[in-house]
């Protein structure tokens, strides 16, 4: 009877893939709403997060930051918060809980930001990703929401739309009469210093 040939052993099992985590982050106190949707490893800490929602907003990363997790305080360490550096795996969060971001303390900046799901990392992708969003970022050192408000409605008003017109024909005629070696009216001029004001108030 032949010998039967020894069976190869059995390939090894791939290491599984990381954990992604959906992240969706939003702006409190605006409207319409300022969101960013984001997919980040488990492995990642909240110093890292804090990273990923700076670049993702559009802000600079020039202030203090803390999170908000189940009445504890993890941020910068000015703040006497809990040191950041901690991986969001070992939060044990959730779908669906939510958690607080907080940027720029003396706005200060409010963020809530939600997990909406899990799953395994896509080997074509590469994290930390933003996926969706929509609304600008405020700029900074505005005066947090009121004075970006403040600022949004300037901009919108009736009378700053008027002003930008003014000044655009302004440019333009401008242009016109030098290629021309025409004079500009005193009643231009004036036209322009009176829009000039409203519009740096609206900045």
């Amino acid at each position: 009877m032949p010998k039967r040939a020894p069976s190869s052993p059995a390939p090894l099992d791939p290491s599984p893939a990381p954990e992604i985590l959906q992240l969706k982050i939003w702006l409190l106190g605006i409207s319409p709403m300022i969101w960013r949707r984001v997919q980040v490893p488990a492995s990642l800490t909240l110093r890292e997060l804090h990273g990923v929602i700076q670049v993702a907003m559009g802000w600079e990363g020039i202030h203090l930051f803390q999170f908000m997790l189940r009445a504890r305080r993890l941020g910068s360490l000015e703040l006497a918060a809990r040191s950041p550096d901690v991986p969001l795996s070992e939060l044990r969060l959730r779908v669906g809980t939510r958690f607080r971001y907080e940027y720029d303390l003396n706005g200060p900046w409010e963020h809530e930001v939600r997990l909406e799901g899990r799953h395994e990392a896509d080997p074509g992708s590469s994290y930390p990703i933003c996926l969706d969003g929509d609304g600008f970022c405020p700029p900074e050192d505005c005066g947090g929401v009121p004075g970006f408000l403040a600022r949004r409605e300037a901009w919108t008003a009736p009378e700053t739309s008027r002003d930008f017109a003014v000044l655009a024909d302004f440019v333009d005629q401008l242009a016109l009469k030098r290629s021309t070696g025409t004079s500009i009216d005193a009643e231009e001029v004036d036209q322009v210093r009176e829009a000039e004001p409203r519009r740096a108030c609206a900045e």
